[in-house]
């Protein structure tokens, strides 16, 4: 049985005990416990079920490498499914459920699946689910909708709160063990800013378990100064609970910090998610321990031997009373000296390799009085829901019992696998090591940046190195090469020197025993969550799957939780053997973030409830809340539609507000315009490609129209862009725009034209813009006082910066009412100030602010296009008449392939043109206009519709825009639309500017 030794326990305060439950039974730990170890102390070795044969599963390591150990979290607001029980940190009142069986734990109906197993092998879904097809619905799919998943979903809201942080550094090093805190070290002595984060509650890994020495003094105290050495350092930071989720190009970092899973009693977010930008990276992320594919190694009871050690050591719990020790290394020896030391049994070492002397590990077991046995291997474990003994045989045989040994728990070691999934995230290349049979980091293919220069260094167990010694120096190696790759000039100091001792070779066991029979190679595990085994792979292969992504979808190898960190490498060696190809030819699968699963909450952040989306305010909100505002939301925006006065309705006052920038003054907010600087020496050549007009010939002071389309050549966004000096460009988008455009924008230079030196900033928020329209624009400007913004010295289409009535100003002498008219930037701090004094001087001028709705009566009178109005996505600017905007001195622009494409130069792509009520009504928005016969489904045939409508209360009738077959050769031809009230609009087709058709009103 398991059980609570009484010695041993480094990582435990014993002075605090602490209660939880686990599926309803009340238990007892200490402070310091993971919740594994607290259950092992327990005696309970059963924690869950396996996903497809819902086979008896307990705690087979002690990390997050751990694939069975799942159980459900907590309940309500704070339940969590999925939970590894080796990385839960144990706290009083902690509430755990095992997953994924019913009706019990101990008993679970679905256990049937595996003596089904024969009919069950590897893709049977994919052969048996075909047919007959109508099962599908009605039997196949609700059984496997019923079947998917391990935890159960929240259903309550999520209590906690999630938070995300920006960091910068010059150097981090993910991994705080002694070859990521010697790279800290080594790093920081140069005076670089280093950041070192380890993802467990503890410093120095594995070291202070395995043992050896360092300058002569026990591991662990070197594990100890350092630590103190680098809290003192003002230039180094220390997270623990902090891990390297992923590393991204351009030395970008995820990390995921647990701050109260292991407390939920103290305020403050549960997790926060790190955004760090690193000038260099260290991967000092450890090795995993592999499993042995042998007949039973998935009976509760079978642990990897470093995990055995781990809860031994770290938390005084002993798996089993004998264990049995399998291996094909010298390190699970030190598993069973550890065992001996702490009073328990070993009976047998069973080592795979045949080796012609004994090496100092198997000379100190025969002295400690352990038997070992050279060349041998374990046929099969006995036990179902815990292990009650071995069946010994020969390693070169096919699995003859010799002996039979009993036992409660079995430690196997396969050797030992690098950490490379976050080397790998970014582009680094693995080489394959025969002599540790793993894949290790190609320091020759490390991930480069945009300069071509490396930008990560792996370092310690994660670089291949295994040895004390070995680690300390490539982590005091890999520092120094970060800190100058940093910029810091590196001082050459002695590395501190590890002793361990002196192991014998490993030999890479890949089945146990070699000639299997299919028998025990069908109970032969490699992934232990999702059930494949041996046979699976080795099935897949024969039926055609020789491709390790094909092979591993057809299995689901390496698809759970896990993801592979156990099975990877059995899973390629056995693929590799059944190809008869080597290890390095078969490959490896694609590594991907996030190294373990975060949480949702974390990657949500803040963003929830009212700051999902939060609503955009533009600093004159508040002023335009308390002057009758009727808001209309614009995106994440509220711009108001109107301004109501007592006793006026919404569209009496749209009227009196359209009338009024016509006759004398209007003001609009128009700060939600986006703002886009795009700066650079080839700024002028991006916007070529970017715009359907020439940009790069605009001179500083003017501004210029101008179209945006996709690469598919389609309409969407337009906007006046200014050049501010030779460099630099300010370009206008749509207000629901902004931030699509500028990531329009960064996608091509960061895909298409990364070499370009071009940067974009939005800088929406921080400028307030206010359109000052009207005949008496200009009068109010100039009682403002301060510029000179006459015809002669602000053109048409052009800008200058300056002062009006003392505010620092950049007007734009642009008009999309077709008015007189100028838009004015402040800064933001400033915006509501500036409206204030355009108020005051407007006073005797008619000032009278509008609304969105009164611009878009404006825009439409002028034959002005509206992007979301006259464009749906299908339109390009050739439909809407605006040729004139496309340049015919440029090669290439985005879209300009697709825009001579057959049927988007075809004859009968709808126009835009106006629309004229003969009565004087108002078209219905969205109208479709009908034509002779009907089509083949016996519908009218469509050919137009109506893509704007307003009455003018400047012209006194209806009027609108609209996509109309053959329109412009139709001028004065009378058209019908349809309405959903059962009467028929007709419309005469006319020139889509109603109002100053010759321009003259603007450029005054």
């Amino acid at each position: 049985m398991s059980t609570r030794l009484a010695t041993g326990g480094r990582l435990l305060n014993k002075q605090k005990a602490l209660n939880f439950s686990f599926n309803g039974k009340r238990l007892r730990g200490y402070e310091g416990d993971t919740l594994a170890s607290a259950l092992l102390a327990n005696d309970q070795m059963l924690v869950g079920r396996s996903f497809k044969y819902h086979r008896p599963r307990g705690v087979v390591a002690s990390g997050a490498e751990e694939p069975n150990g799942l159980v459900n979290l907590g309940a309500e607001g704070k339940f969590e499914p999925n939970q590894r029980v080796t990385t839960t940190e144990l706290f009083e009142g902690l509430s755990a459920q095992s997953q994924n069986h019913w009706p019990s734990l101990e008993f679970d109906v679905g256990a049937i699946n595996t003596h089904l197993s024969r009919f069950l092998p590897a893709g049977f879904y994919y052969k048996m689910f075909i047919h007959p097809r109508p099962l599908w619905k009605h039997v196949y799919e609700p059984i496997i909708r019923q079947s998917a998943g391990l935890g159960r979903a929240p259903k309550a809201r999520d209590a906690d709160t999630y938070e995300h942080f920006h960091f910068f550094c010059d150097v981090m090093v993910i991994g705080g063990g002694v070859a990521g805190l010697q790279a800290a070290k080594s790093a920081a002595a140069t005076g670089a800013k280093v950041l070192l984060v380890e993802q467990t509650a503890h410093w120095g890994g594995r070291a202070p378990v395995d043992g050896g020495t360092v300058d002569g003094v026990p591991v662990e105290n070197f594990v100890d100064q350092t630590v103190s050495e680098l809290e003192t350092m003002p230039n180094v930071i220390l997270r623990k609970r902090l891990m390297g989720a992923g590393v991204y190009d351009h030395g970008y970092v995820l990390g995921y910090e647990q701050l109260r899973d292991h407390a939920p009693e103290k305020p403050g977010p549960r997790h926060r998610l790190w955004r760090i930008r690193a000038a260099h990276i260290v991967t000092a992320t450890g090795a995993i321990e592999r499993p042995l594919p042998f007949a039973g190694n998935d009976v509760p009871g079978v642990m990897l031997a470093s995990a055995v050690r781990d809860y031994v050591v770290n938390y005084g719990v002993a798996a089993g009373d004998r264990t049995v020790v399998v291996t094909n290394n010298d390190d699970a020896y030190l598993t069973a000296f550890a065992l001996k030391y702490a009073g328990l049994n070993v009976p047998v070492i069973v080592d795979a390799r045949v080796l012609p002397e004994d090496s100092p590990a198997m000379e100190q077991a025969k002295a400690l009085g352990i038997r070992v046995i050279m060349g041998h291997g374990l046929a099969k474990v006995q036990g179902t829901k815990r292990v009650t003994g071995v069946a010994i045989c020969s390693q070169a045989g096919a699995g003859a019992v010799l002996e039979e040994i009993a036992c409660d728990a079995v430690a196997m070691s396969g050797g030992w696998s690098p950490v490379v999934h976050l080397w790998s995230h970014c582009g680094g290349k693995l080489v394959w090591d025969d002599a540790q049979a793993h894949f290790r980091p190609d320091v020759d293919k490390a991930p480069t940046g945009a300069d071509g220069q490396p930008f990560v260094t792996a370092a310690g167990a994660a670089n291949g190195s295994l040895r004390l010694g070995d680690v300390l120096g490539d982590g005091d190696q890999a520092g120094k090469l970060a800190a100058s790759a940093a910029g810091f000039k590196v001082k050459q100091t002695a590395c501190p020197v590890g002793e361990s001792t002196q192991e014998a070779p490993m030999v890479p066991v890949w089945l146990m025993p070699q000639g299997a029979g299919v028998e025990l190679r069908s109970k032969a595990w490699l992934d232990y969550q999702n059930d494949v085994k041996v046979s699976d792979v080795q099935l897949a292969a024969q039926e055609g799957f020789e491709s390790v992504e094909h092979a591993k979808r057809y299995t689901t190898l390496g698809m759970a939780t896990d993801q592979g960190k156990l099975s990877n490498i059995n899973g390629l060696a056995t693929l590799a053997g059944a190809l008869n190809a080597s290890i390095p030819q078969v490959g490896t699968t694609t590594f991907r973030p996030p190294y373990t699963p975060i949480s949702m909450g974390s990657i949500a952040g803040e963003a929830r409830d009212a700051v999902f989306q939060p609503l955009r305010r533009t600093p004159m909100h508040d002023w335009h809340d308390a002057n009758g505002a009727d808001w209309e939301p614009v995106g994440h925006w509220r711009r108001p539609y109107c301004y109501q006065r007592a006793g006026e309705s919404v569209n009496d006052a749209v009227m009196r507000e359209t009338k009024n920038a016509r006759e004398n003054l209007g003001l609009l907010d128009a700060s939600t315009l986006g703002k886009l600087i795009v700066k650079g020496p080839d700024a002028g050549k991006f916007l070529d490609m970017l715009y359907t007009n020439m940009m790069s010939t605009l001179k500083p002071g003017k501004c210029r129209y101008g179209l945006m389309c996709s690469e598919n050549g389609f309409l969407i966004d337009d906007g006046v862009v200014a050049r501010i000096d030779e460099d630099t460009f300010l370009c206008h988008t749509t207000t629901g725009g902004a931030e699509r455009i500028h990531g329009h924008m960064e996608e091509w230079l960061q895909t298409e034209w990364w070499d370009w030196q071009v940067y974009v900033a939005n800088v929406t928020e921080q400028y307030a813009q206010i359109a000052v329209v009207g005949p008496n624009a200009r009068k109010a400007l100039e009682k403002l006082g301060g510029m000179d913004v006459s015809k002669d010295a602000l053109g048409f289409m052009e800008w200058a910066d300056g002062e009006l009535g003392g505010f620092r100003v950049r007007v734009y002498r642009i008009s999309f009412s077709g008015e007189l008219s100028y838009e004015i930037a402040v800064d933001a701090g400033q915006g509501q100030a500036f409206w204030d004094a355009l108020m005051v001087v407007g006073h005797d001028l008619g000032v009278m602010p509008y609304g969105t709705e009164a611009l878009h009566i404006l825009r439409a009178e002028k034959g002005f296009i509206m992007i979301g109005d006259e464009t749906d996505g299908t339109v390009i600017p050739q439909d809407l008449g605006l040729h004139w905007a496309i340049s015919k001195k440029k090669e290439d622009f985005l879209g300009k392939r697709a825009q001579e494409r057959s049927h988007m130069t075809d004859p009968d792509r709808w126009k835009l043109v106006g629309l004229e009520t003969l009565s004087g009504a108002v078209l219905p928005d969205g109208a479709y206009a009908v034509g002779d016969g009907e089509n083949a489904n016996g519908q009218k045939n469509m050919i137009g519709r109506v893509t704007s409508s307003y009455y003018s209360p400047n012209l006194d009738k209806g009027i609108a825009m609209g996509l109309v077959l053959h329109g412009p050769d139709r001028m004065g031809d009378v058209i019908e639309f349809p309405g959903t009230n059962g009467a028929t609009y007709k419309a005469r087709i006319v020139d889509p500017v109603f109002y100053d058709t010759q321009g003259e009103k603007g450029n005054v």
